[in-house]
């Protein structure tokens, strides 16, 4: 019900109220990592708003790829103020994952850019390793890791599952986007990458 206010207040000009919780985007991989994504959703219920694509139109085989990324940032990413990125094994290689990345980093007049975080799952080889690989993570997400005080941040999924652990790295990225400004410069994918997801991209 926040999230339906904080949405009519938008449209209707008006600003967000300070105890509004941040409306997060969800990006992962659909074939590989729904089951993760819903538990992600189910424990931070209370402390975001979920804002979710409708899945059934962006696969529509008569939607452009242009469509698709309109839809999704016009109608989703517009309202929503940080995008949550689960890695998985093969995330990096999915086209959808990169435009999402691509429209949340995106800062127009009906589009304001959204903060950024990753969090890379238990079956990503990377998983509690000190160093991520940096092809192994979607190559928008990764561009906006480096440097001393980066635009994005990288987490593992927290075991045990904290909620106010994770609802302050959603806070973060929220600040922080108002400061740093974030690289979105790569071509956008134009189809699903096909290497090996141990290898990475390149």
């Amino acid at each position: 019900m926040a999230g339906k206010s904080r949405r009519k207040r938008r449209r209707n000009g008006e600003k967000p109220q300070v105890n509004d919780p941040p409306i997060v985007f969800v990006s992962f991989h659909e074939d590989n990592d729904t089951a993760l994504k819903n538990e992600f959703v189910k424990r931070m219920k209370g402390l975001m708003v979920h804002n979710p694509v409708k899945i059934d139109y962006v696969h529509k085989a008569n939607r452009s790829v242009g469509d698709i990324q309109r839809y999704i940032r016009d109608e989703y990413l517009a309202d929503t103020t940080v995008t949550v990125v689960l890695i998985g094994v093969e995330t990096w290689q999915r086209k959808h994952v990169d435009w999402e990345i691509g429209a949340s980093l995106r800062d127009t007049d009906t589009n304001g850019r959204g903060g950024l975080v990753g969090i890379v799952l238990p079956e990503h080889p990377d998983y509690a390793k000190p160093t991520k690989h940096p092809r192994r993570i979607p190559p928008r997400l990764a561009d906006n890791l480096v440097g001393d005080d980066p635009y994005a941040r990288l987490y593992d999924w927290p075991k045990p599952f904290e909620p106010e652990t994770v609802a302050k790295w959603i806070e973060a990225a929220f600040t922080r986007r108002k400061g740093e400004t974030p690289i979105n410069t790569l071509p956008r994918f134009g189809n699903n990458r096909r290497t090996k997801p141990e290898e990475g991209w390149r």
